[in-house]
């Protein structure tokens, strides 16, 4: 029997879920973590680029060259474990060690990525992170002088995650090296491969928040425009009863303006639609966390809904404001057209009326060209019928001018007669 034929793309979508396993780290360890994007959209991104990038690190190292064309990658750097993967607009590494360094979030750590090959990246730093992982004390409270040391008190978050399996603890700013610091405090007993999700969470919440909150920054833009494009719809909604106005001079504005946001719907269209995708993965990443309060501290969700979900409302707000105001503009549209089509229909009326004037003349204009007609043929004819019949009315002795006024009746007649036939024939 002939085996089934399986789809092309069958083994690599099985493959891509085993692509980008977690990493295992043990206690104490440390982990620096990098993402960089290009300034570029995701459709025009060089990703030839990223592996060239890539494989510059490894060379220092001399560590494996990646497969080309490949999304995730990883080996070792030394002492470190790199873990490197392409997303659709951004790359990240990850690299992990065991110990800590007696300096809590020593900047030597970070020398892992140096700052030169840093420099040369196809792209810009969008997240930094330095994760310290100590084993937590038998004692949770004794880690309180720690977060008071490493931390900003007012922006801390701290909890339990995972069924208590660890604490993690961060106060999302950066430190002078430009990284972000996390601290995970794991209770004895705690897989390498659970505290490897733990990291990669953290990572991924924070690489996250950060794409998503690049909308932010294109909304405070579109804002200063939508601000200037309101007052001139309005005004163009509000002048459309103005009879002084001729419609059509109101109709190019409104299509002016009904372009000028259709083409900022275009623009921002991929932004909107990937900041909501990133704020719905945080959410998700926090989630999966299962968080349970840590000595009376706020918890991850409820610093990202005081300090993230405003700046997500914002983005959303713009977006619905844009959708607004191009429904205004499109309701606007069919009111004017519906206008100008009116005023259309009662110009064609009127010259519909000047029209059948126009033919009642003309036809009444013909019916004197006929009559006048009717004159000139029979003139012309009872002068022709004279001389035909004149030799014989000399031989009855009847004068031409008995005869000419006995043939202009039945001539005048004759003539009226046939004219009438062919205007009859004709219609």
């Amino acid at each position: 029997m002939t085996p089934i034929d399986d789809h092309p793309l069958r083994y690599d979508l099985v493959n891509e879920l085993h692509a980008r396993p977690f990493p295992s780290l043990t206690v104490p360890s440390h982990a620096v973590y990098l993402a960089v994007k290009e300034p570029v959209d995701a459709a025009n991104r060089d990703r030839a680029a990223d592996h060239a990038h890539l494989t510059a690190l490894l060379q220092r190292h001399g560590a494996a060259r990646p497969v080309p064309g490949v999304t995730h990658y990883a080996g070792d750097l030394g002492r470190y474990a790199l873990k490197w993967e392409s997303h659709t607009e951004f790359v990240t590494y990850l690299a992990f060690a065991p110990g800590c360094s007696e300096r809590p979030f020593d900047p030597a750590d970070a020398r892992v990525f140096p700052e030169d090959w840093t420099a040369e990246a196809p792209g810009r730093r969008l997240a930094a992170i330095h994760v310290r992982i100590e084993l937590l004390p038998e004692d949770p409270t004794e880690i309180e002088p720690k977060l008071q040391d490493w931390f900003v008190a007012e922006s801390l978050a701290c909890a339990w995650v995972l069924d208590r399996a660890a604490v993690i603890a961060g106060d999302f700013r950066l430190d002078a090296a430009g990284q972000m610091r996390f601290a995970i405090f794991v209770t004895p007993g705690t897989g390498p491969s659970r505290i490897g999700r733990i990291v990669q969470r953290l990572c991924e919440i924070e690489t996250y928040r950060a794409m998503s909150m690049l909308g932010l920054g294109r909304v405070r833009d579109l804002g200063a425009r939508l601000n200037a494009l309101d007052p001139q719809l309005s005004a163009l909604v509000e002048g459309m009863t103005d009879e002084e106005k001729a419609p059509e001079l109101v109709l190019q504005d409104l299509l002016r303006v009904s372009a000028e946001l259709e083409s900022l719907a275009v623009s921002h269209a991929f932004r909107f639609g990937a900041t909501g995708a990133y704020e719905a993965i945080v959410n998700q990443r926090i989630e999966i966390l299962r968080e349970e309060r840590f000595q009376g501290r706020q918890k991850f969700a409820e610093f990202m809904m005081r300090r993230y979900d405003p700046a997500m409302r914002t983005v959303k707000s713009a977006e619905a404001r844009l959708k607004t105001m191009l429904e205004r503009a499109a309701r606007a549209g069919e009111l004017l057209r519906t206008r100008v089509d009116v005023e259309r229909s009662a110009q064609n009326q009127k010259l519909l009326e000047s029209m059948d004037r126009r033919a009642d003349l003309q036809l009444r204009l013909q019916h004197t060209v006929e009559g006048l007609s009717v004159v000139a043929i029979s003139y012309y004819a009872v002068s022709l019928s004279g001389y035909f019949f004149y030799p014989l009315a000399k031989l009855a002795h009847v004068s031409k001018e008995m005869l000419t006024a006995g043939l202009t009746p039945l001539v005048m007649l004759a003539v009226f007669l046939l004219v009438r036939r062919i205007r009859s024939k004709m219609h």
